[in-house]
């Protein structure tokens, strides 16, 4: 993805090849489990194929492009900036937003729906590195300089519940935790608010009628299972049908209009149904090893002093680590369903391409370390 000014690996090989791997997968996955929604919707099995392999071309093209010609210097500056056109939209959704299924969280531009929430991910992993570096010693030791990003997410996440995207407010808000947790916030001044934010998310999960039948379905869904259980019944009906090898690529019977959104949050249980334990346990794998791929190039970052870098490809690491956590687990059945997406699996643009620009910065952060590492022992050759 990167120019080659290093003579010999200019990036992180492993993390390039396991992203790629699994976007891979998840194209594959798409055609098979879309194709009866599909040929319902445009009379033809592979329209959904088709839309997300466009997707994936144009995602890796562009993350290319700005890892290869964008330095993180760019991104340092730009950080406030992105993230206030990103709240401006979320603003403007209640106005200009296109409504899917009751929730108004995407922009319709050019016939594309463009899901708001995934960019302002993005541009709060940004954002927050800026402000990390810049505002790091008061964000440690003082109560103002942690209440300030804390108060930012807060209103991102008002926003978002506000489609209602109950699963985007807590990405965003566990994102931005970790993300001051690693930057070595004082534990007594850590623990306090998330306590409260905790305690606020339960509450705001059982406010809503909708939110709280979710919960209930979740303890106990086979209580009613052609209700308030459906979805997640038949994601476990298909990961039982899946035994240890699956039923074969493409041969599920739960994407039949069985299991709902069976192309988007609910492709891992697919995947399950028709590549087995196998198939499931190959791909969790995957996923662990780009997330360390990821910290591991934060941890490299935070050594060299390259401090911007480190909070980046660790706040990339925490957000998609998350989400890969909430929808397999909501797969599975052991948490709520959140409506969140598998990052580079399942279908979308806006995920897709928030997640490839994500995972380009943070091979930029691994290509700006090998070139300083390289300088640097030029220079002691020199010397």
């Amino acid at each position: 993805m990167l120019a080659a000014e290093s003579t010999e690996r200019p990036f992180d090989g492993v993390l390039l090849l396991t992203a790629l791997l699994l976007l891979g997968l998840g194209i594959v996955m798409i055609a098979s489990a879309s194709a009866g929604i599909a040929e319902r919707d445009f009379g033809t099995p592979f329209a959904y194929f088709w839309r997300q392999l466009g997707y994936a071309i144009f995602a890796l093209l562009l993350g290319a492009l700005l890892a290869r010609l964008l330095p993180l210097d760019f991104w340092l500056r730009h950080g406030p900036l992105l993230l206030a056109f990103g709240t401006l939209l979320l603003l403007l959704l209640p106005l200009i937003g296109h409504s899917v299924n009751g929730s108004t969280r995407w922009l319709r531009i050019a016939g594309i729906n463009l899901q708001v929430s995934e960019l302002v991910k993005l541009a709060l992993v940004i954002y927050l590195s800026g402000y990390l570096l810049r505002r790091g010693e008061a964000v440690t030791n003082t109560w103002r300089g942690y209440f300030l990003p804390l108060g930012i997410v807060s209103i991102l996440a008002l926003l978002c519940l506000l489609q209602p995207d109950f699963g985007a407010a807590t990405v965003l808000l566990a994102t931005t935790f970790g993300m001051l947790f690693l930057a070595g916030v004082r534990f007594w001044i850590f623990v306090t608010p998330l306590l409260l934010a905790v305690v606020a998310m339960g509450l705001l999960a059982v406010s809503e009628s909708y939110r709280l039948k979710r919960l209930t379905a979740f303890l106990d869904p086979w209580a009613d299972p052609f209700d308030t259980g459906f979805q997640l019944t038949q994601a476990l009906i298909a990961f039982g049908r899946g035994d240890w090898f699956g039923v074969g690529l493409g041969a599920s019977v739960q994407k039949l209009f069985y299991l709902p959104e069976a192309h988007t949050d609910f492709v891992f249980a697919v995947l399950g149904e028709e590549l087995g334990l196998i198939g499931v346990v190959t791909v969790i794998l995957l996923y662990v090893l780009m997330i360390s791929r990821v910290f591991a190039i934060g941890w490299r970052a935070q050594q060299a002093q390259q401090l911007f870098g480190s909070y980046l490809a660790y706040g990339v690491g925490l957000w998609l680590g998350m989400q890969v956590l909430i929808n397999i687990g909501v797969n599975m059945g052991v948490l709520p369903t959140k409506g969140l997406t598998l990052p580079l699996l399942s279908y979308g643009g806006s995920s897709m391409l928030a997640n490839c620009i994500a995972l380009a910065l943070v091979l930029r952060v691994d290509h700006e370390l090998r070139i300083g590492s390289e300088r640097s022992e030029q220079g002691r050759r020199r010397r």
